[in-house]
């Protein structure tokens, strides 16, 4: 019996029919694991994140979660499933309140949302001082915040962060970066597609290089991080590969 929560196998996938930017992904996330998705641009790294959320029709391969082959549902049907998905822009309602973004967030559940609402101010601060404030006013670090806040209101099994910490400064990467922790220490499963690699390998259980659609390398964050030919070819010295 496999702890996995999901599972991709020999996944073919891309934006026009017959141009595969995905090719044949072998992809794996253990239940409560955070996973890192690291890569040059172009390399297939969001793709891989819209192909598992339903967002891309597969041309080939199998994506299962929690047992359950999902290939061919749509994004919808995978939310009721347990997995929700923050993309990298347009992430939340701009003319919306922060409250009223994570009732949207909560739009499948029933009963009250009192306590959920709590759960996510008590982990995001910020947000709880900014409850009534149009989401569209917030800085890039609180709306993503927010995104957070919002797929968690479905109190999902696997979370999708596509490039979280792009175009916010150090510090708030910082912020957010501890946020994936203290969410993934509760119990969640990450996968977290990520342009800061060094960060995002720091503190991910496992990780994955990609490059032209194929998983180059795969293992544990530290052998990633240690491994002289991913530090050569993604690490850099230092350099930001965003």
């Amino acid at each position: 019996m496999t702890n996995n929560i999901l599972e991709v196998e020999n996944v073919y996938a891309g934006y026009v029919q017959d141009l595969n930017i995905l090719q044949g992904i072998n992809f794996r996330v253990a239940t409560g694991e955070l996973v890192a998705v690291i890569g040059p641009n172009g390399a297939g790294k969001s793709t891989l994140a819209k192909a598992i959320f339903g967002l891309l029709t597969l041309n080939q391969g199998t994506i299962r979660f929690q047992g359950e082959n999902i290939a061919g549902l749509k994004s919808n049907q995978i939310v009721k499933k347990g997995m929700c998905y923050v993309p990298q822009i347009s992430n939340v309602f701009p003319s919306l309140s922060v409250e009223e973004n994570l009732e949207m967030g909560a739009f499948i559940r029933q009963g009250s949302l009192q306590s959920l609402k709590n759960s996510i101010y008590n982990m995001f601060p910020r947000l709880a001082e900014r409850r009534n404030q149009r989401a569209g006013t917030l800085s890039g670090g609180e709306r993503q915040m927010l995104a957070m806040g919002r797929a968690l209101m479905l109190d999902p099994d696997l979370l999708l962060l596509d490039e979280p910490s792009a175009a916010l400064s150090p510090i708030l990467v910082n912020g957010v970066f501890e946020q994936i922790k203290a969410i993934n220490e509760m119990g969640k499963a990450i996968v977290l597609v990520e342009q800061n690699a060094k960060k995002a390998l720091m503190m991910a259980d496992r990780g994955y290089v990609l490059e032209n659609g194929c998983d180059r390398f795969e293992g544990t964050g530290t052998e990633l991080l240690n491994n002289p030919k991913v530090g050569e070819l993604y690490l850099g010295s230092g350099k930001n590969h965003s």
